[in-house]
């Protein structure tokens, strides 16, 4: 009888580790949890999948999270997005493991505890408590992560961190209405007011006249994961389409489908959330809607017209 009742007592211990393999929530285990967050140099956050109503706003802001040495780090902007911190991003506080918890400490928000339980490999689930919101980080190395589908994936923001985009540059195509269009502005309002204007080139920031606004959208395209429709729906009535690409983390380009003109435009002002003492290459000093969160984008999505 003993012999079974031990036999009866290895089998129930074995399945019940072996369910642990696939989520683990290290409640009582300090150690192997600094392992799990310290051992991806980038955790990205994975906004569209967030589960509850509420919100760790440090969290919202964030593309990616870091965590290194009881320091956490952030990546608040796409621009420089591996390039400022080595690619962590900045210093934005700090964390400890304890008691089976994630600890962390923003400099701004302060106090967050978040149950963390391993989903594979490479994705954690954070849950907290407190606000009853659960995210979802998805693990890289700096010399592996996917820069551009960052871009890609959350493009209207990316818009939004520049004051003003100026032209830089129209090539082909026939002549049409948004050629006299000089300067664009996307803002966080719901991530879709944009404004233009037909200043002149070189006007400074603070003396552009807006003298247009409109409402803009953004779309995947089917087939491409490198390329987006933007439409931009002035208030007056008027439609304009395009192709947007991203030349780089501070330009863009557009294509009018119908007039076959391509703009490409500079991002002028740089927009830094969450400043630190760090200096980066772009020198605006200030940091406008310090508030800005993401949100799930559901897009819609529309096939490349030839």
């Amino acid at each position: 009888m003993k012999s079974l009742k031990l036999l009866f007592t290895i089998i129930i211990t074995g399945v019940l580790l072996s369910a642990c393999t696939t989520e683990d929530d290290f409640r009582d285990d300090r150690f192997f949890l600094e392992d799990v967050v310290s051992g991806y140099d980038l955790w990205y956050v994975d906004y569209h999948r967030t589960i509850g109503n509420g919100e760790v706003p440090y969290v919202s802001k964030a593309f990616t999270l870091s965590f290194l040495n009881g320091t956490l780090y952030a990546n608040n902007n796409i621009t420089d997005i591996g390039v400022t911190g080595n690619g962590l991003g900045i210093d934005v506080g700090t964390y400890d493991t304890f008691n089976g918890l994630l600890e962390t400490n923003h400099d701004l928000d302060g106090r967050n505890d978040f149950e963390v339980t391993v989903i594979s490999a490479n994705e954690i689930r954070l849950y907290n408590y407190r606000q009853d919101v659960t995210y979802f980080l998805i693990g890289y190395q700096t010399n592996t992560f996917d820069y551009d589908k960052v871009f890609y994936e959350n493009i209207e923001y990316f818009l939004q961190e520049y004051e003003a985009w100026e032209k830089v540059a129209t090539n082909g195509g026939v002549p049409n209405a948004f050629d006299d269009e000089n300067f664009l502005q996307f803002t966080p309002k719901n991530n879709t007011t944009f404004y233009s204007s037909q200043d002149n080139f070189g006007t400074q920031i603070a003396n552009i006249n807006w003298s247009y606004v409109g409402a803009y959208e953004v779309f995947d395209v089917t087939g491409y994961e490198d390329l987006k429709i933007l439409t931009l729906n002035y208030d007056g009535g008027d439609t304009e389409e395009f192709e947007l690409s991203v030349i780089n983390d501070g330009k863009i380009r557009l294509y009018n489908v119908d007039s076959k003109t391509t703009y490409d435009f500079e991002g002028r002002g740089f927009v830094q959330y969450l400043k630190s003492t760090n200096a980066t290459k772009k020198t605006k000093s200030f940091v406008r809607n310090s508030n800005r969160k993401r949100t799930k984008i559901e897009r819609k999505t529309k096939i490349k017209k030839n």
